[in-house]
């Protein structure tokens, strides 16, 4: 693809705003072509922040509009009424995580994209963060023997395990492999707003797995402990990663320091994430977090919520 990437963004919420819009503007070989919301004010502000050829009354306006890609950042509920007509035209599509609160509407949206032969990509920015792919990098194909992974913060959410604890059942997944057995807990009054989810799951390479998702907690704490092949690896996101041999020498250390330099959507993964994207959307080639590897992550959060006794995505 010789010319310019002609892109189309859906939803101008907080997300666009600390994440998207921002990596798409610093991409020289990117145009955005339009821009659609359902709020006028939302148009109007991104469109006096970033360089938007066309702002979008309907979704049926930004349709009739020719482009490469668009970007789906809407809530979780919306994605499926988007994402299906705009593969169905043949527009690949870079879709915020999760696919849907539904299985079904989740796998129609891969099977959509496989029919038309188009590219599905699911917004799991947590792989492209330089904290993550270090340790990615430190067990290589080794997947490690325990991993202990966290996301905690004060305040609940709607579905708030499967909204935003997805990013660990995500890693998981990346760092050990598929699922085999699950066993998890939840404490809630409302069990569309839990207060707390555990999970132990087993994966096929034989690792063991645990999660903890409190929404109760004091303060914001994502955090990942690993362990295996006589190292261990500390990541507290998304400033730091500590990986130690078995002789206690620290292999690698990025301090808060060394990554101050970095924009918050660097050291998240967002600008990462935008970049692969793109890169796949020209060269033709699936996505490391493609719409059918997300969806195995879906139904391993599906497995989570049931065995906590939480509504699940059927």
């Amino acid at each position: 693809m010789d010319r310019k990437i002609r892109v189309g963004v859906i939803g101008l919420g907080h997300i666009a705003h600390i994440a998207e819009l921002p990596a798409l503007a610093e991409q020289p070989d990117v145009e955005i072509v339009a821009a659609y919301a359902r709020s006028a004010v939302s148009i109007e502000t991104a469109m006096s922040k970033y360089k938007i050829a066309k702002g979008c009354k309907s979704f049926e306006e930004f349709l009739e509009v020719e482009m490469d890609c668009a970007f789906v950042l809407t809530p979780k509920t919306t994605h499926y009424d988007y994402v299906i007509p705009l593969l169905e035209k043949g527009i690949d599509v870079f879709c915020e995580k999760p696919l849907e609160v539904s299985l079904a509407r989740s796998r129609a949206m891969v099977e959509a994209a496989e029919k038309n032969n188009r590219i599905l990509m699911i917004g799991f920015n947590r792989r492209y963060a330089p904290v993550y792919a270090k340790v990615k990098e430190a067990f290589q194909e080794k997947a490690p023997d325990v991993v202990i992974a966290q996301k905690n913060r004060n305040g609940s959410e709607y579905r708030a395990t499967l909204e935003n604890a997805i990013h660990m059942v995500d890693l998981l997944r990346w760092f050990c492999g598929e699922a085999v057995s699950v066993e998890a807990h939840s404490m809630y009054t409302d069990p569309n707003y839990e207060d707390l989810v555990t999970a132990q799951i087993r994966f096929d390479s034989g690792s063991v797995g645990m999660l903890v998702a409190s929404r109760q907690a004091g303060q914001w704490v994502e955090k990942i402990d690993c362990y295996g092949g006589c190292q261990s690896a500390f990541v507290n996101a998304p400033d730091s990663v500590t990986i130690v041999n078995e002789q206690t020498e620290v292999r690698t250390a990025m301090t808060p320091l060394a990554l101050g330099w970095a924009r918050v959507e660097d050291k998240m993964g967002f600008t990462q994430e935008v970049a692969h994207f793109l890169a796949c959307v020209k060269e033709r080639r699936q996505p490391v977090t493609s719409g059918a590897d997300a969806y195995k992550t879906h139904l391993l959060m599906n497995e989570i919520l049931l065995k906590a006794g939480l509504p699940g995505m059927e």
